[in-house]
């Protein structure tokens, strides 16, 4: 496949690039940039043929198969539209736009265009997750309980922009990460959150956003979950623990983007090492998406796994406000 970048991203430098070539007759032929010089300089340092500061002109012009959108938060919606009627395939970073609505729009205007649309959570690739799930499908833990998840770290200097700063362009934590620990939740217990109740915080770096959240959630199953996600913790560490009548599992350093951590089994019996595979988390999603694409299977999270996250993000996120628990509208 022939890929596009919407946007000269870290992101996109840093996992993307590499994962889009990594599949047989991979390539990048284009980037989209505001700044066209930045763009410029981006596609010679990595190698892509042509570079644009103008959406309407690649979508003419870029000779791609698919584009890649990692764009700042508000200009998903729009641009995803865009590339849709163009008749290109979509990956879009999370979250998919600033409201479920948007969201909904995206997914439907794919579907009507015969395109693959899918959310790039990339926490459900990891082996260590897919290991996870796999103890909890297999019954091993018994009836589950409750589920805790760690996500608070210190928000690395060069991602301290607009995700500390700028409301409009979707800043704060929730957008950022409370929507990957939505979906990694979704995908381990196969079942949607339906109310929520939280609390928010700037507690170092948030200037007008939240930059810290806490917040418990109701599952239909009865399973309780609680979060918690901040760009303020240099010493947490991350991890989730899923808790059931028969064992649980408790997994430490897992909610990164490279195959790390430690996944712990603990039953009547004892601890145990709980072995995982260390692919490329990104190369086994494009792998799938591609594999969608010739029309064998689904993206690993596809269109309404991101309205799914988004939508739990945003009642996580009212309930703070508010200080009231939250029904999850998932607007379908």
């Amino acid at each position: 496949m022939k890929w596009a970048l919407i946007g000269a991203s870290r992101i996109a430098a840093g996992h993307m690039i590499g994962a889009f070539r990594a599949q047989p007759g991979g390539e990048v032929t284009a980037v989209l940039s505001a700044d066209a010089r930045r763009g410029a300089a981006y596609a010679e340092e990595h190698g892509i043929a042509r570079s644009f500061d103008d959406l309407g002109t690649l979508l003419a012009e870029a000779d791609c198969d698919a584009v890649y959108i990692s764009t700042t938060n508000e200009k998903h919606h729009e641009q995803a539209l865009a590339a849709i009627a163009a008749g290109k395939h979509v990956l879009c970073e999370k979250p998919l736009a600033m409201s479920v609505a948007d969201a909904v729009r995206m997914v439907r205007a794919a579907k009507e265009a015969g395109v693959v649309f899918a959310t790039n959570h990339h926490l459900r690739n990891a082996g260590a997750h897919l290991a996870i799930r796999d103890l909890v499908a297999s019954g091993r833990l018994g009836r589950i309980l409750s589920v805790r998840v760690s996500h608070a770290v210190n928000l690395p200097q060069a991602l301290r922009g607009w995700r500390i700063t700028d409301a409009a362009a979707g800043g704060g934590v929730i957008p950022d990460i409370t929507v990957h620990d939505a979906d990694t939740v979704r995908f381990h217990l196969d079942e949607d959150p339906v109310e929520v109740v939280a609390q928010m915080t700037a507690s170092g770096l948030g200037q007008g956003v939240e930059d810290s959240v806490m917040s418990v959630w109701r599952m239909p199953s009865g399973v309780m979950v609680s979060t918690h996600e901040s760009f303020t913790h240099p010493f947490a560490g991350t991890g989730i623990e899923i808790h059931g009548t028969e064992g649980a599992v408790v997994a430490r350093e897992v909610m990164a983007q490279t195959p790390q951590g430690s996944v712990t089994l603990v039953d009547a019996d004892g601890r145990y090492d709980v072995p995982f595979e260390t692919h490329d988390l990104y190369e086994r999603s494009m792998r799938l998406f591609e594999a969608a694409v010739r029309g064998e299977g689904r993206p690993s999270a596809d269109g309404w796994d991101g309205v799914k996250s988004l939508a739990v993000a945003l009642a996580v996120r009212e309930a703070a406000r508010t200080g009231a628990a939250q029904t999850i509208d998932y607007g379908v």
